[in-house]
């Protein structure tokens, strides 16, 4: 799990989906396969092999939903590269419209 200074006032939601992803970078479009590592209704974390350059603008279809957003960080661990999106007004996430698999709330784990 990576650790980054918390300055969220949304919980975020542990999963494990892989996605594929796809973003511009020198007008040219990329496409990767990623992993959602956690998500909130504004934005999510990545691990992905790849960087993608903070300010790209990022997506991922899923079965029901779009997501869009604005990668606001790209930052290399031992394992790959965190990407955090900040995502697109209307690509705001709802558990009742996609349910990543694993899907786990901390909260639950060491209580509210």
């Amino acid at each position: 799990m990576h650790l980054m200074e918390e300055r969220r006032s949304e919980v975020r939601m542990m999963c494990a989906d892989m996605i594929d992803v796809c973003w511009k970078t020198d007008g040219k479009v990329v496409r990767s396969t990623g992993l959602l590592e956690d998500i909130s209704p504004s934005g999510a974390c990545l691990q992905m092999e790849n960087s993608v350059p903070p300010g790209s603008e990022i997506r991922w279809q899923t079965r029901r939903q779009e997501f869009t957003g604005v990668v606001r960080y790209c930052v290399y661990r031992e394992i790959g590269y965190f990407i955090g999106v900040e995502f697109a007004f209307r690509s705001r996430w709802s558990k009742s419209v996609y349910k990543p698999q694993h899907l786990l709330d901390v909260r639950e784990l060491v209580g509210k």
